[in-house]
Protein backbone atom coordinates (compact mmCIF):
# COMPACT_ATOMS: atom_id res chain seq x y z
CA UNK A 1 0.00 0.00 0.00
CA UNK A 2 1.38 3.38 -0.96
CA UNK A 3 1.64 6.41 1.25
CA UNK A 4 -0.53 9.41 0.46
CA UNK A 5 1.09 11.86 -1.96
CA UNK A 6 -0.66 15.10 -1.08
CA UNK A 7 0.30 17.86 1.36
CA UNK A 8 -0.73 16.54 4.77
CA UNK A 9 -0.33 19.99 6.35
CA UNK A 10 -3.34 21.23 4.39
CA UNK A 11 -5.45 18.11 4.91
CA UNK A 12 -7.79 17.32 7.75
CA UNK A 13 -8.17 13.61 7.00
CA UNK A 14 -6.83 11.29 9.67
CA UNK A 15 -5.34 8.84 7.17
CA UNK A 16 -2.75 6.11 7.89
CA UNK A 17 0.06 8.32 6.59
CA UNK A 18 -0.80 10.97 9.18
CA UNK A 19 -1.25 8.55 12.05
CA UNK A 20 1.80 6.52 11.14
CA UNK A 21 0.02 3.22 11.72
CA UNK A 22 0.05 2.23 8.05
CA UNK A 23 -2.96 0.01 8.65
CA UNK A 24 -6.33 0.30 6.93
CA UNK A 25 -7.96 -2.42 9.03
CA UNK A 26 -11.54 -1.60 10.00
CA UNK A 27 -12.42 -2.12 13.66
CA UNK A 28 -14.52 -5.16 14.42
CA UNK A 29 -17.80 -4.77 16.25
CA UNK A 30 -17.21 -4.47 19.97
CA UNK A 31 -19.32 -7.58 20.54
CA UNK A 32 -17.56 -9.71 17.93
CA UNK A 33 -14.64 -12.09 18.35
CA UNK A 34 -13.71 -13.65 15.01
CA UNK A 35 -10.72 -15.98 15.18
CA UNK A 36 -10.15 -16.75 11.47
CA UNK A 37 -11.25 -14.93 8.31
CA UNK A 38 -11.11 -16.91 5.06
CA UNK A 39 -11.82 -15.11 1.77
CA UNK A 40 -13.25 -17.17 -1.09
CA UNK A 41 -12.26 -15.53 -4.37
CA UNK A 42 -12.42 -16.08 -8.11
CA UNK A 43 -11.05 -14.26 -11.09
CA UNK A 44 -14.41 -14.32 -12.87
CA UNK A 45 -18.06 -14.95 -12.15
CA UNK A 46 -20.01 -18.14 -12.58
CA UNK A 47 -17.40 -20.60 -11.33
CA UNK A 48 -19.11 -21.56 -8.06
CA UNK A 49 -17.54 -19.25 -5.50
CA UNK A 50 -20.72 -18.93 -3.44
CA UNK A 51 -21.18 -22.71 -3.58
CA UNK A 52 -17.71 -23.27 -2.17
CA UNK A 53 -18.31 -20.63 0.51
CA UNK A 54 -21.53 -22.32 1.55
CA UNK A 55 -20.00 -25.80 1.61
CA UNK A 56 -17.03 -24.66 3.69
CA UNK A 57 -19.36 -23.09 6.23
CA UNK A 58 -21.49 -26.25 6.37
CA UNK A 59 -18.48 -28.53 6.90
CA UNK A 60 -16.71 -26.42 9.52
CA UNK A 61 -19.96 -26.00 11.46
CA UNK A 62 -20.52 -29.75 11.25
CA UNK A 63 -17.03 -30.31 12.67
CA UNK A 64 -17.95 -28.37 15.79
CA UNK A 65 -16.66 -24.90 14.89
CA UNK A 66 -18.70 -21.73 15.23
CA UNK A 67 -19.04 -20.52 11.66
CA UNK A 68 -20.21 -17.36 9.89
CA UNK A 69 -20.54 -16.07 6.33
CA UNK A 70 -20.07 -12.45 5.32
CA UNK A 71 -21.65 -12.16 1.87
CA UNK A 72 -19.43 -9.62 0.16
CA UNK A 73 -21.03 -10.14 -3.25
CA UNK A 74 -23.29 -7.13 -2.77
CA UNK A 75 -24.76 -6.97 -6.29
CA UNK A 76 -25.17 -10.74 -6.71
CA UNK A 77 -25.92 -12.19 -3.27
CA UNK A 78 -26.96 -15.85 -3.13
CA UNK A 79 -25.93 -17.10 0.31
CA UNK A 80 -29.31 -16.69 2.11
CA UNK A 81 -31.16 -18.60 -0.62
CA UNK A 82 -28.73 -21.53 -0.39
CA UNK A 83 -29.50 -21.85 3.31
CA UNK A 84 -33.23 -21.18 3.08
CA UNK A 85 -32.90 -17.99 5.14
CA UNK A 86 -35.65 -15.51 4.30
CA UNK A 87 -36.31 -13.48 7.46
CA UNK A 88 -34.81 -9.97 7.38
CA UNK A 89 -31.87 -9.07 9.58
CA UNK A 90 -32.79 -7.33 12.82
CA UNK A 91 -30.95 -4.80 14.94
CA UNK A 92 -30.26 -3.98 18.57
CA UNK A 93 -28.47 -1.29 20.53
CA UNK A 94 -25.25 -3.25 19.94
CA UNK A 95 -25.56 -3.35 16.14
CA UNK A 96 -27.03 -5.48 13.36
CA UNK A 97 -27.85 -9.04 14.34
CA UNK A 98 -26.85 -11.69 11.78
CA UNK A 99 -29.36 -14.20 10.53
CA UNK A 100 -28.81 -17.87 11.35
CA UNK A 101 -29.28 -21.05 9.34
CA UNK A 102 -30.95 -24.21 10.62
CA UNK A 103 -27.66 -25.50 12.03
CA UNK A 104 -26.60 -22.17 13.53
CA UNK A 105 -24.37 -20.71 10.81
CA UNK A 106 -24.43 -16.93 11.16
CA UNK A 107 -24.68 -14.83 8.01
CA UNK A 108 -25.09 -11.30 6.77
CA UNK A 109 -26.05 -10.43 3.21
CA UNK A 110 -27.53 -7.39 1.53
CA UNK A 111 -30.52 -9.57 0.60
CA UNK A 112 -31.39 -9.70 4.30
CA UNK A 113 -31.72 -5.90 4.29
CA UNK A 114 -33.84 -5.48 1.13
CA UNK A 115 -37.62 -5.38 1.06
CA UNK A 116 -37.61 -8.00 -1.71
CA UNK A 117 -34.69 -10.33 -2.39
CA UNK A 118 -35.13 -9.74 -6.13
CA UNK A 119 -34.63 -5.97 -5.83
CA UNK A 120 -31.48 -4.94 -7.74
CA UNK A 121 -28.62 -3.27 -5.92
CA UNK A 122 -27.68 -0.38 -8.21
CA UNK A 123 -24.90 1.23 -6.23
CA UNK A 124 -21.58 2.81 -7.06
CA UNK A 125 -18.36 1.05 -6.09
CA UNK A 126 -17.61 3.22 -3.07
CA UNK A 127 -21.01 2.49 -1.51
CA UNK A 128 -20.62 -1.24 -2.17
CA UNK A 129 -17.17 -1.27 -0.57
CA UNK A 130 -18.49 0.70 2.40
CA UNK A 131 -21.29 -1.82 2.90
CA UNK A 132 -18.81 -4.69 3.10
CA UNK A 133 -16.86 -2.82 5.78
CA UNK A 134 -20.10 -2.19 7.68
CA UNK A 135 -20.88 -5.90 7.61
CA UNK A 136 -17.61 -6.36 9.50
CA UNK A 137 -17.86 -3.40 11.88
CA UNK A 138 -21.60 -3.03 12.50
CA UNK A 139 -22.74 -6.66 12.71
CA UNK A 140 -22.77 -8.36 16.12
CA UNK A 141 -21.03 -11.59 15.11
CA UNK A 142 -20.30 -12.81 18.63
CA UNK A 143 -17.84 -15.68 18.98
CA UNK A 144 -16.84 -17.09 15.58
CA UNK A 145 -14.12 -19.65 14.86
CA UNK A 146 -14.25 -19.31 11.07
CA UNK A 147 -15.75 -16.51 9.02
CA UNK A 148 -15.95 -17.10 5.27
CA UNK A 149 -16.17 -14.02 3.05
CA UNK A 150 -17.95 -14.68 -0.25
CA UNK A 151 -16.19 -12.22 -2.54
CA UNK A 152 -17.44 -10.75 -5.81
CA UNK A 153 -15.49 -11.87 -8.89
CA UNK A 154 -12.44 -10.03 -10.13
CA UNK A 155 -9.74 -7.89 -8.53
CA UNK A 156 -11.59 -4.57 -8.16
CA UNK A 157 -12.87 -2.33 -5.38
CA UNK A 158 -14.53 -4.86 -3.09
CA UNK A 159 -11.73 -7.47 -3.05
CA UNK A 160 -9.25 -4.66 -2.39
CA UNK A 161 -11.45 -3.32 0.42
CA UNK A 162 -11.73 -6.76 2.02
CA UNK A 163 -8.01 -7.46 1.81
CA UNK A 164 -7.16 -4.06 3.31
CA UNK A 165 -9.99 -3.68 5.84
CA UNK A 166 -10.50 -7.20 7.20
CA UNK A 167 -7.86 -9.35 8.93
CA UNK A 168 -7.91 -12.04 6.24
CA UNK A 169 -5.97 -15.13 7.34
CA UNK A 170 -6.10 -17.02 4.06
CA UNK A 171 -7.65 -17.27 0.62
CA UNK A 172 -9.38 -20.07 -1.24
CA UNK A 173 -9.39 -19.58 -5.01
CA UNK A 174 -12.27 -21.11 -6.95
CA UNK A 175 -11.96 -21.98 -10.62
CA UNK A 176 -13.35 -24.22 -13.34
CA UNK A 177 -11.37 -26.35 -15.83
CA UNK A 178 -11.52 -24.12 -18.92
CA UNK A 179 -8.17 -22.78 -20.13
CA UNK A 180 -9.43 -19.16 -20.16
CA UNK A 181 -10.41 -19.42 -16.51
CA UNK A 182 -6.94 -20.73 -15.74
CA UNK A 183 -5.45 -17.49 -16.97
CA UNK A 184 -7.76 -15.50 -14.72
CA UNK A 185 -6.86 -17.67 -11.73
CA UNK A 186 -3.31 -16.42 -12.07
CA UNK A 187 -4.60 -12.85 -11.74
CA UNK A 188 -6.21 -13.78 -8.40
CA UNK A 189 -3.01 -15.48 -7.29
CA UNK A 190 -0.94 -12.44 -8.19
CA UNK A 191 -3.32 -10.12 -6.33
CA UNK A 192 -3.00 -12.30 -3.22
CA UNK A 193 0.79 -12.05 -3.47
CA UNK A 194 0.58 -8.27 -3.86
CA UNK A 195 -1.58 -8.05 -0.72
CA UNK A 196 0.70 -10.50 1.15
CA UNK A 197 -2.16 -12.83 2.06
CA UNK A 198 -1.57 -16.61 2.12
CA UNK A 199 -3.32 -18.73 -0.51
CA UNK A 200 -4.54 -21.93 1.12
CA UNK A 201 -5.18 -23.60 -2.23
CA UNK A 202 -7.45 -23.94 -5.23
CA UNK A 203 -10.88 -25.55 -5.49
CA UNK A 204 -11.91 -26.55 -9.00
CA UNK A 205 -15.65 -26.64 -9.62
CA UNK A 206 -17.49 -28.34 -12.50
CA UNK A 207 -14.55 -30.71 -12.90
CA UNK A 208 -16.42 -33.83 -13.94
CA UNK A 209 -19.79 -35.53 -14.30
CA UNK A 210 -20.60 -39.02 -13.07
CA UNK A 211 -22.22 -41.20 -15.75
CA UNK A 212 -25.71 -42.07 -14.42
CA UNK A 213 -25.43 -45.61 -15.81
CA UNK A 214 -21.90 -46.78 -14.94
CA UNK A 215 -20.59 -44.07 -12.60
CA UNK A 216 -17.55 -43.37 -14.78
CA UNK A 217 -16.19 -39.82 -14.58
CA UNK A 218 -16.77 -37.71 -17.69
CA UNK A 219 -14.76 -34.51 -18.18
CA UNK A 220 -17.01 -32.11 -20.14
CA UNK A 221 -14.35 -29.38 -20.46
CA UNK A 222 -11.52 -31.73 -21.38
CA UNK A 223 -8.21 -31.92 -19.60
CA UNK A 224 -7.93 -29.43 -16.76
CA UNK A 225 -4.96 -27.06 -16.44
CA UNK A 226 -5.71 -26.25 -12.81
CA UNK A 227 -3.31 -28.83 -11.36
CA UNK A 228 -0.52 -27.47 -13.55
CA UNK A 229 -1.21 -23.87 -12.49
CA UNK A 230 -1.28 -24.93 -8.84
CA UNK A 231 2.04 -26.72 -9.23
CA UNK A 232 3.63 -23.75 -10.98
CA UNK A 233 2.69 -21.52 -8.05
CA UNK A 234 3.52 -24.15 -5.38
CA UNK A 235 0.01 -24.19 -3.95
CA UNK A 236 -2.22 -27.26 -3.53
CA UNK A 237 -5.25 -28.23 -5.58
CA UNK A 238 -7.52 -28.96 -2.65
CA UNK A 239 -10.70 -30.27 -4.27
CA UNK A 240 -12.38 -31.01 -7.58
CA UNK A 241 -16.15 -30.69 -7.38
CA UNK A 242 -18.36 -32.45 -9.93
CA UNK A 243 -21.39 -31.08 -11.72
CA UNK A 244 -23.89 -32.85 -9.49
CA UNK A 245 -27.67 -32.44 -9.93
CA UNK A 246 -28.37 -33.39 -6.32
CA UNK A 247 -26.06 -30.68 -4.98
CA UNK A 248 -27.55 -28.11 -7.36
CA UNK A 249 -31.01 -29.07 -6.13
CA UNK A 250 -29.96 -28.70 -2.49
CA UNK A 251 -28.69 -25.17 -3.18
CA UNK A 252 -31.76 -24.17 -5.19
CA UNK A 253 -34.15 -25.36 -2.47
CA UNK A 254 -32.23 -23.87 0.44
CA UNK A 255 -31.01 -27.10 2.02
CA UNK A 256 -27.27 -26.98 1.29
CA UNK A 257 -26.73 -28.18 4.85
CA UNK A 258 -27.82 -31.66 3.70
CA UNK A 259 -24.57 -31.97 1.71
CA UNK A 260 -22.88 -35.23 2.69
CA UNK A 261 -20.08 -36.01 0.23
CA UNK A 262 -16.31 -36.12 0.72
CA UNK A 263 -15.40 -33.91 -2.25
CA UNK A 264 -14.34 -30.96 -0.07
CA UNK A 265 -12.35 -32.84 2.56
CA UNK A 266 -9.01 -31.49 1.29
CA UNK A 267 -10.24 -27.90 1.43
CA UNK A 268 -11.71 -28.45 4.88
CA UNK A 269 -8.39 -29.77 6.19
CA UNK A 270 -6.50 -26.81 4.72
CA UNK A 271 -8.86 -24.31 6.34
CA UNK A 272 -8.72 -26.01 9.72
CA UNK A 273 -4.90 -25.89 9.58
CA UNK A 274 -4.87 -22.20 8.64
CA UNK A 275 -2.84 -20.21 11.19
CA UNK A 276 -3.95 -16.85 12.46
CA UNK A 277 -2.03 -14.04 10.76
CA UNK A 278 -0.10 -11.63 12.92
CA UNK A 279 -1.36 -8.25 11.73
CA UNK A 280 1.06 -5.41 12.35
Amino acid sequence: MSECAHDCSACGVDCPSRSGSGSLLAPANAHSKVKRVIAVVSGKGGVGKSLVTGLMAVLTQRNGFKTAILDGDITGPSIPKMFGVRDPAMGSDEGILPAQSRTGIKMMSVNLLLENDTDPVVWRGSLISGTVKQFWSDVVWGDVDFMFVDMPPGTGDVPLTVFQSLPVDGILIVTSPQELVGMIVEKALNMAKMMNIPVLGIVENMSWIACPDCGKKIYPFGESRTAKIAQEHSIPLLAQLPMDPALARECDTGVIELFNEDWMDGALAAVERCPNRVVG
